[in-house]
């Protein structure tokens, strides 16, 4: 859990560190990176988007065919490729600006047009 926390922040320093859902380790940036859910045997570390995101290392070993979510299980015997998982949750703050931004546009575009009246307010006259 300590070498994911730390590689959470070396990855992004704007990184966002809580504790939510009944203790669940959750790291975000615009919106949930990944949660950590230690267990006896592993740490699963749960990339929220991770069927988004590029993985041209094969980080991902779990959930590979889930239509949102994408895990890394770590066994305490493994060795983490950091840089590899690093890239991989530079990739997903990437991807969560990207629909932070896509988001903020649409909320900026005017809707459709809509009547003149509907433009003013109606005074009263005195």
């Amino acid at each position: 859990m300590a070498q994911i926390r730390r590689l959470m922040h070396e990855a992004d320093t704007e990184m966002v560190e809580e504790w939510k859902w009944m203790g669940t380790p959750t790291w975000s940036h615009d919106g949930v990176v990944a949660i950590a859910s230690p267990f006896k045997e592993k740490v699963k570390l749960t990339f929220a988007r991770g069927a988004h995101l590029p993985d041209p290392q094969k980080v991902f070993n779990n959930g590979l065919g889930g239509k949102e979510w994408r895990a890394v299980d770590i066994l305490e015997a493994d060795t983490v490729d950091e840089r590899a998982l690093k890239d991989l949750i530079r990739a997903a703050v990437s991807f969560n600006r990207s629909q932070f931004a896509d988001k903020a546009a649409s909320k900026r575009r005017p809707s459709a047009a809509r009547s003149s009246s509907s433009h003013h307010a109606h005074r009263k006259s005195t």
